[in-house]
């Protein structure tokens, strides 16, 4: 009886809990504007951590970090990943902040302490119930996956002629190839 009298209250405060939870949701609503708390942080960290798979916190990097290669890696993460991250890697981009939970300011240890497979796992598989999209091909030859995370791990020592050569390979929109196409053309009128 004791053991049922317990098994009762645990049911009971288990209610109680999603009730509170289920009342705090739907009076404050789910806004992706509200600053996550630091309980909120904590668990994303946690489900994002507990998502890759155990395999890959152990895989190493193929690649040596030459300077062809941090080149080819900047040059890809400006094109794929600068308009959230920022050329930087800081993510203080306006899409950057207003995704939620914002992206990370990949310089500092949250990402930097993360095994070169993690990075690589979080690249390839994306990462549920944020803006992180599953980018990669994946397979052993998947040499520009494994250059981002060369670069992510330089982000920290980033050099301003590198953020310029990032300048040119961000992707331009419609009207900006236009204008850019304009200025050409004009450009080619005057050297006649």
């Amino acid at each position: 009886m004791n053991a049922l009298r317990m098994l009762v209250v645990l049911l009971a405060i288990l209610i109680c809990a999603a009730g509170a939870g289920l009342f705090w949701m739907t009076s404050t609503g789910m806004s992706a504007r509200a600053t996550p708390g630091p309980l909120e942080s904590y668990l994303g960290r946690s489900v994002r951590n507990m998502s890759i798979p155990k395999s890959a916190r152990s895989m190493k990097n193929p690649m040596t970090a030459s300077p062809e290669a941090l080149l080819e890696g900047g040059r890809h993460f400006a094109d794929h990943c600068a308009s959230c991250h920022g050329n930087d890697g800081r993510g203080a981009t306006e899409m950057g902040r207003k995704l939620y939970p914002p992206a990370p300011d990949m310089t500092l240890p949250a990402t930097q302490n993360l095994t070169d497979g993690e990075i690589y796992s979080i690249i390839e598989n994306g990462v549920r119930f944020t803006g992180m999209p599953a980018w990669g091909g994946g397979g052993p030859n998947d040499h520009d996956t494994w250059h981002l995370v060369l670069f992510i791990r330089h982000l920290p020592d980033v050099s301003r002629q590198e953020l310029l050569d990032m300048e040119n390979n961000n992707p331009r929109s419609p009207a900006e190839m236009q204008e850019e196409q304009k200025e050409n053309d004009f450009l080619n009128e005057q050297s006649k």
